[in-house]
């Protein structure tokens, strides 16, 4: 196991800890920690299976922040109630943190890679802590809207570094088994918490959805202090914060005038400047990373097959699968007059197939390629919107939870896959940016997806009624998804290859 200074630490009898740009280090006496830790790596490090024991460890702490990134957006009207205010600003409990993912991932990602993982998923964990607590005691839907803001931008460290720390330990043929683990709690973590969320919300109160956040995420963080290995850092070199600014900045104005688009009109002004602002950044932050020495992400990148095409199946295939997830609670409860207990039950059929496809679909994966992992995947979340165009009011639950696992079963296959290969594809030193990179595109997907659906559905209503125009919005989504199968096709398979297969992928013949 590399070391970073640890090993003096230990013989002291205690810890010691900087922080990313820190000059000086800062020695916490703790030795029951480092004693705790040192028996734990001498029973798990030479066994078979230590980097499964890293992996459940680091989704642990995945899990912990993730479960509460949406388990709110069921329980708005409540919420708005208790803190005196109203819906369309409660709203924002869940809007801001998208937004606030988008503006804090790449400099986290960045972060990880030149200052280390392990510290920048710890920090993630901490932070996640105080304002799971802070959330708990907010005093009304300002506050409220600001810690669940500050405690995703603190979350949004797991993500990257977690995917990092992974891919570290795991051989490039293996990886792509360990992702299909890492996309169940991912992807799998926020479903959870929206099914989970409402009898929760409507039996305890949504306080405590925080209060008992906590202490979980606690556990998980002393977990991971005791077992995750401390690895070497990276290059030191400056952190490229103008390129940080415009990609941040772009892809914000892109999110914020997707989201209020619906809600305000697409050409109110605000709305408009969103969208004219937003290429104008992205293309001021090509012209920096062109020209800085030390580029937020080396353009290089995007010139490989599997960098570029995998990111772009992965914004396709969220795209059809969060649109028809925020589409479905609503077409049940207005279409089937179904209640919230009905439809959290039939809804677990998503996350169930998900659970259960996607570390199966991580072990097919390494047989039969990435690229057939790609447009499988896209063809099934594909077929699930089609089988929404033939769910009318009064279906069997049968039919409406087929609809439901078709497309669990098609982001299952595709996920992890698609994650492994931009991972295969890029230096082992910048794994944290390219985390963060295809995690920021899946952000935009998925906002653009639940906007653009619901946009859709509200416009046909009136002519088309009222539940063709939710049909008509699947296939919409559906139609979208057809573009992952396209960029699913230039996906170069690399899984079942020797050592060698690596190599081949950064070769010139992986690029375009």
């Amino acid at each position: 196991m590399e070391s970073d200074g640890g090993d003096e630490g230990e013989e002291s009898g205690n810890v010691a800890i900087e922080a990313p740009g820190a000059d000086e280090v800062v020695v916490v006496p703790w030795p029951i920690l480092f004693r705790l830790r040192r028996r734990v790596s001498e029973r798990i490090e030479g066994s078979d299976r230590y980097r499964w024991f890293i992996l459940a460890t680091v989704l642990t702490g995945l899990f912990a922040v993730g479960f509460t990134v949406t388990i709110l957006a069921v329980s708005l009207p409540r919420i708005a109630d208790d803190l005196h205010s109203d819906t369309a600003t409660v709203t924002w409990v869940v809007t801001g943190p998208l937004l606030a993912f988008g503006v804090a991932g790449p400099i986290l990602g960045k972060a990880g890679d030149v200052y280390g993982h392990r510290r920048v998923y710890l920090l993630g964990l901490v932070g996640s802590i105080v304002f799971a607590l802070a959330s708990a005691s907010a005093w009304n839907a300002g506050s409220l809207i600001m810690f669940r803001v500050l405690g995703v931008a603190e979350g949004a460290a797991t993500g990257p570094a977690s995917m990092a720390i992974i891919m570290k330990v795991f051989p490039d043929r293996e990886r792509v088994k360990a992702m299909g683990f890492w996309s169940l709690i991912g992807a799998g973590a926020p479903v959870i918490g929206v099914v989970a969320g409402g009898p929760m919300v409507e039996h305890v109160g949504w306080r405590w959805i925080f209060v008992l956040q906590a202490p979980f995420t606690l556990a998980a963080l002393v977990l991971a202090a005791i077992v995750l290995p401390t690895g070497e850092r990276g290059t030191r070199q400056p952190i490229d914060y103008l390129g940080v600014a415009t990609l941040s900045g772009g892809v914000t104005s892109l999110l914020i005038a997707l989201n209020r688009g619906p809600a305000l009109g697409w050409t109110h002004p605000a709305v408009v400047v969103g969208f004219a602002l937003a290429p104008v950044l992205l293309v001021v932050f090509v012209a920096v990373e062109r020209r800085t020495a030390y580029p937020l992400i080396p353009l290089d990148y995007f010139r490989r097959r599997n960098f570029s095409f995998p990111i772009a199946v992965q914004f396709f295939a969220n795209f059809a699968y969060m649109g028809s997830f925020i589409l479905t609670p609503l077409y049940l409860d207005e279409a089937f007059g179904y209640g919230e207990t009905k439809i959290g039950l039939l809804s677990i059929a998503r996350p169930v197939t998900f659970s259960i496809t996607a570390p199966v679909a991580g072990f097919l994966t390494v047989k039969l390629g990435e690229r057939l992992a790609a447009m499988l995947g896209c063809v099934a979340v594909i077929t699930s919107m089609l089988v929404w165009w033939t769910v009318h009011p009064g279906a069997a639950n049968i039919h409406v939870m087929g609809a439901l696992a078709l497309a669990g079963v098609g982001l299952g296959v595709s996920a992890p896959a698609m994650a492994a290969a931009i991972a295969n594809s890029v230096d082992e030193a910048s794994l944290g940016i390219a985390g963060a990179a295809q995690q920021l595109m899946t952000q935009v997907g998925i906002v653009a997806g639940i906007q653009l659906a619901e946009t859709f559905q509200q416009l046909r209503e009136p002519a088309a009624g009222l539940a063709t125009s939710y049909r008509e919005a699947y296939l919409l989504l559906g139609a979208v998804c057809v573009l992952g199968v396209v960029a699913g096709a230039f996906v170069r398979s690399t899984s079942g290859r020797d050592e060698s297969g690596r190599a081949a992928a950064l070769e010139p013949t992986g690029s375009f």
